[in-house]
Parts: structure tokens; C-alpha cells; sequence
């Protein structure tokens, strides 16, 4: 059995009593249900990691298969086939992102219409979840999160900004863009630019957009995989600690960017709880007939310097 932290053991504990049985309780264990998380993003995307954990250890801690299936390259054709072969094989749940809801409208309905029950986490939202007729959304108000990046932006004098988009296809990433905008009072316009998601491409367009636009004071990234490039961009410009920086999500080295000051602030959705939650309810469900009243957020949460200590350990991992 492996151990949980203790920022989420409480909320874990209370969970189990909910459904009126125990980590360790034998019933919970008995019934070996399979489930399929699939998500959206390609295999370099390491942020995923932390949802993949917490699905292993809700794994073993429900005693249930947990598959874990992405489209490599972050294709959105190819994760709704993978929607479709998931769904083929019968599982006693899905668990799926709303990368694009008109892509994948078709093979989650088509799962659920074969009376599979499907949770939707993380991309999309609780109105799109319940369109499809999902269960529930575990996730955070994107547009939300962005709007309250930007009060912050705007209360530190942020004028002019630019938004790293690294997955430009999902459109719930230009929600995050736009509510920064709508909370600074500005149009987003160009101040948006799609990255890719190769590092070297992600860092040279970087630095190509604040040349060409040097009244730029502020920068948000959607998460490790265009920040960490932007944080290589700007201490190579000699710009680190210069530009008012906020990130979504969490790593290492966005943790050490933190506490050094260059990133004001991380959004913390925090993805473990998109990942067990899930298994945990899905399994309560197949065996007890339960299931919780609505959405679920997840985040958003601000991690600052004076709170990171209490979380960077964990960055990658559990947050």
C-alpha cells in the first residue's frame, strides 16, 4: 500500500467515509474494476505525470486496473479513435478530457449511449460535461483561473502582456488567455501566440515576440511545458526577475523560479485530485450504487513565494 501525503490524506479519509469503507477495508478491494483514463496530451508533456500517479495509487488502493492512454503526438483525431477503442473494450468506466468538444462529442456520447460510465476531467467544462452526459467534471474553471491571474497582473500595473499558448488546438487554453486579457481590460489580439510545443521553437518565438513588441511587462505561460522554455528566453535576454511572470501549473523549475522571485506566482489546479477522484468515485459507483452531487474544482490555487515551501516538494508528483 503505498502512503499519501498529508495534504491530501484528510480529504481522501473523508472520501472513504463517504462511501462507508476504508483504504484497506477487504470489499474495497475484491472486485478488480478496469477503467481508462484518456487524456489529450502528446507524451512529452510532462506535466501528466502527477495525473498518472494519482491514478496508480488510486489503482492499488481500490484494488482496480487503471489504463492510462494518450494520442502521441497530442492529435486530437487520434484521441477520439482512442475514445472509440476504449469504449470497444467494455470498461466499467472512462475517465476522458474535453480537449475539443466537437471532435469528441461523438465517441464519448456513443461510449456513454453503450452505458458506460464516463467522467470528465481536467480540459473542458462542467456545461460541456453535462451535455454529454457525463457523470460529473473534476477540473478548474479555466476562463476563471485566467480572469484571476490578471486582477493580480493588473494590481501589479500590467499594462501590455504576452500569453505562451503551447496547446493552441484546446480551445479552453485561449480561455485561460482571454480571461487574463478581459481582467487587465485589454483585447488579447496578438498578445497570444501559438507556440508549439517544442522547447527551442517555444523560447526563439519568446523572443522574437518581445523584441518586436518591448513594452511588453508581463508574460503567462499554461504550464511547464512553455514556461520552462520562456524562463531559458529570458535569462538569455538578461530579462529574468524583470518581467511580471505567472505561470499555470507546477514543476521543479517552475517551483525554483518561484522562490527566486522571477515567477510571481504558479496556478495550481491541482491535477492529483483529477486523477484519483475519478477512480475513487467510478469504483464506489460499480460496487455501492454512489455517486457525489455535482462538478467538482479542482483549482485554482495561487502558489506564491510566501506559500511554496509548503508544496514544491511535492511539485511533479502530488501538485
Amino acid at each position: 500500500m503505498l502512503k499519501i501525503n498529508k495534504y491530501v490524506s484528510s480529504l481522501f479519509l473523508s472520501v472513504f467515509v463517504l462511501f462507508g469503507t476504508t483504504v484497506g477495508s477487504t470489499a474495497a478491494m475484491a472486485d478488480g474494476e478496469k477503467f481508462v483514463l484518456i487524456s489529450h496530451a502528446p507524451d512529452s508533456d510532462s506535466w501528466w505525470n502527477t495525473i498518472k500517479n494519482a491514478i496508480g495509487i488510486a489503482g492499488e488502493q481500490m484494488g482496480v486496473d487503471v489504463d492510462y492512454r494518450n494520442p502521441t503526438t497530442g492529435d486530437l483525431a487520434d484521441m477520439a479513435r482512442i475514445v472509440e477503442q476504449a469504449a470497444a473494450s467494455n470498461p466499467d468506466g472512462i475517465i476522458v478530457t474535453i480537449a475539443d468538444y466537437d471532435v469528441l462529442k461523438g465517441p464519448i456520447t456513443s461510449a456513454i449511449a453503450k452505458g458506460i460510465p464516463v467522467v470528465t476531467i481536467n480540459s473542458g467544462t462542467r456545461e460541456q460535461s453535462e451535455m454529454l452526459g457525463a457523470l460529473a467534471h473534476i477540473g478548474q474553471p479555466e476562463y476563471d483561473a485566467g480572469f484571476g491571474a490578471g486582477k493580480r497582473a493588473k494590481a501589479a500595473g500590467v499594462t501590455k502582456f504576452l500569453c505562451v499558448n503551447h496547446f493552441f488546438t484546446n480551445p479552453v487554453s485561449v480561455d485561460r488567455c482571454q480571461g487574463y486579457a478581459d481582467a487587465l481590460g485589454v483585447d488579447l489580439g496578438d498578445q497570444m501566440i501559438d507556440s508549439g510545443q517544442d522547447p527551442t521553437e517555444i523560447k526563439n518565438k519568446v523572443m522574437a515576440h518581445l523584441r518586436s513588441h518591448p513594452d511588453t511587462d508581463a508574460i503567462l505561460t499554461l504550464g511547464p511545458t512553455s514556461a520552462h522554455p520562456t524562463l531559458s528566453a529570458l535569462d538569455d535576454m538578461g530579462r529574468s526577475g524583470d518581467m511580471y511572470f505567472g505561470t499555470f501549473d507546477l514543476s521543479g523549475e517552475i517551483a525554483a523560479a518561484v522562490k527566486s522571485g522571477v515567477i510571481s506566482f504558479a496556478i495550481d489546479q491541482q491535477p492529483y485530485l483529477q486523477g484519483y477522484l475519478p477512480v475513487v468515485f467510478l469504483t464506489n459507483m460499480s460496487r455501492y450504487g454512489v455517486w457525489p452531487s455535482g462538478a467538482i474544482n479542482s483549482g485554482p490555487g495561487f502558489i506564491t513565494k510566501s506559500n511554496i515551501s509548503l508544496v514544491e516538494k511535492y511539485a511533479g508528483v502530488y501538485r
